[in-house]
């Protein structure tokens, strides 16, 4: 690796606030040969709500015209992204459905332009990175040979953006019961005793307490009644078990 990319790249990953970042990685981007950076991030804010943050060179009346006209909801670039981190290479055919955006394109001077994602399924977001230019096609060979540069700018823009973002609260486990142990809490939530739970299941009242006691340590309550309570709220015993 050329030491000027060395040092850029050191930079870049120095970097702790987003901005520098970008910029860094902006002039990273014009010293391989592209003239445009993007790099965008979306994430959730509430329910079907989402937010995104863009950071790019763009020419102002393409950024605008792309706002008005909420060109990211048609946008197959954005489609391509939120499936795969794999690159995807700006072409007609990926824009056949939409000619009038690829034809805006090439006459803001972005004719010639490649993406690609990263997904973090533990903060809910995606971000996409591009790199666009006027001139010259971009081959195969050149998108690969680039590749990692482009990932290694993606990730670190990736992570400080995370870095913002509130905590997502942990998704709460529901306990796995067995059939037997279902059994049991409807029993108990009936108000029969382990005696009378035992003689209609026909099993001994140990094993009922066993049964009982298992269900409590996999609902992380103290008591038959909170393991009952807790089976409820789970869906195991339906809303009307209780009574």
């Amino acid at each position: 690796m050329e030491r000027w990319k060395e040092s850029q790249l050191k930079q870049i990953a120095s970097a702790t606030e987003i901005d520098i970042a970008y910029q860094g990685s902006l002039s990273f981007a014009k010293n391989i040969g592209y003239k445009y950076f993007e790099f965008s991030a979306t994430y959730i804010t509430k329910p079907d709500k989402t937010k995104t943050l863009k950071f790019n060179n763009y020419p102002a009346s393409w950024n605008n015209e792309y706002e008005e006209k909420q060109l990211r909801d048609i946008d197959p670039v954005v489609a391509y992204c939120n499936q795969s981190m794999l690159p995807i290479l700006w072409s007609e055919e990926l824009f056949s459905k939409i000619p009038s955006m690829w034809e805006a394109l090439g006459l803001q001077g972005l004719q010639h332009g490649w993406s690609q994602s990263v997904h973090d399924d533990e903060s809910g977001l995606c971000s996409i990175l591009s790199l666009a230019r006027s001139h010259c096609p971009i081959s195969a060979f050149e998108l690969y040979e680039t590749l990692g540069f482009s990932v290694f700018m993606g990730r670190h823009l990736h992570a400080l953006v995370v870095q913002t973002l509130p905590k997502r609260c942990p998704k709460l486990t529901v306990a796995h019961l067995s059939l037997r142990e279902i059994d049991v809490l409807k029993l108990a939530a009936d108000g029969k005793t382990a005696e009378e739970s035992a003689k209609i299941l026909n099993l001994s009242a140990r094993t009922i307490n066993f049964h009982v006691q298992s269900a409590i340590d996999k609902l992380g309550v103290n008591n038959k009644i909170s393991a009952v309570i807790a089976a409820v709220k789970a869906g195991y015993l339906g809303s009307g078990a209780m009574r």
